[in-house]
């Protein structure tokens, strides 16, 4: 069946219109005259029998229909023209496109990725951020990095590591004390995170404390959020030591008290089924999971020495 799609000069006609809401400037902008936009423009009425442009004497204004097709259509030109781009940049190369949460991606992946594009020249790597899980269905992902219990339907998830955060803050909120006391920090503001909503419940529970306000506090998405915000004294953080290793070393953030519990949640690397014998991705899978146990390795050697 025939798809009911407009011609795309006529939408690239549009979405410069609906930019500029001027016919003449979109006629510069593409290299046309002013008349075949505005056949362009009569012609995508016409197919959608839908006016998106109110005519004035001064100039040509977005309906209401034309402001909301205008932005769906700006978007989805958007993403073709990605794609051109992309398959035109990477002619004899395979691209992985990864969506992961951005912190981890920052300060533990994208060091050690170097690695990985030497052992595999051919492969590009790309970053997009999410915190929460998704549909793979609905999207151009190949895998996904993120944290949680590994239950993702139609994937297969690949444990990467725990989180153990310890309570942070400004050197200036510690004051003289070497650490805080966990009945010290019940009294403190708390900073949250909206994707570890039972954190400070948890961090707290492990030490059989119940505190009633330990829900409350300024609630940040991203544990670099939580990071600048503590370093700025507004409260104290838990976050995982290794996404702030800069932080600690240069003390703009220190460790308020080191007791840390074991989440019950994890970084995991998922894969759709339906992808799941892809080389590349195979090769990414292999070549992260060991990076991962190196890594655990590696923190449960150094827990261990006197």
């Amino acid at each position: 069946m025939r798809r009911k799609i407009p011609p795309t000069q006529a939408l690239i006609c549009f979405e410069s219109s609906a930019r500029h809401e001027s016919f003449t400037k979109a006629a510069e902008e593409l290299s046309l005259t002013q008349s075949a936009v505005c056949r362009q423009i009569a012609n995508l009425e016409e197919f959608l029998d839908v006016q998106l442009f109110r005519r004035t004497r001064r100039g040509v204004k977005l309906t209401e229909a034309g402001q909301t097709y205008s932005r769906r259509v700006a978007s989805r030109l958007d993403a073709v023209e990605r794609d051109t781009l992309s398959v035109m940049g990477n002619q004899g190369t395979a691209t992985l496109e990864l969506a992961l949460v951005p912190t981890f991606g920052t300060q533990w992946l994208l060091p050690r990725l170097g690695q990985f594009i030497q052992a595999n020249p051919q492969v590009t790597v790309n970053f997009t951020n999410r915190t929460r899980p998704f549909l793979f269905a609905d999207t151009e992902f190949d895998a996904s990095i993120y944290f949680g219990d590994g239950d993702w339907s139609g994937t297969e998830a690949h444990f990467l590591m725990k989180e153990h955060p310890v309570p942070v803050c400004s050197p200036a909120l510690l004051g003289d004390r070497a650490e805080l006391a966990p009945a010290d920090i019940a009294n403190m503001p708390l900073l949250q995170q909206s994707t570890r909503p039972y954190a400070w419940r948890q961090w707290f529970a492990s030490q059989e404390m119940r505190v009633e306000h330990d829900l409350n506090g300024t609630r940040l998405e991203l544990f670099s959020m939580l990071a600048q915000a503590a370093m700025l004294g507004m409260g104290v953080a838990l976050i995982p030591p290794f996404l702030i290793r800069n932080e600690l070393e240069a003390r703009r953030l220190v460790i308020a008290n080191p007791h840390t519990f074991e989440s019950d949640k994890a970084y995991y690397l998922v894969i759709p089924e339906r992808k799941a014998e892809s080389a590349t991705l195979q090769a990414f899978r292999d070549w992260i999971t060991t990076e991962a146990d190196t890594y655990r390795r590696s923190v449960n050697g150094a827990a261990e020495k006197p």
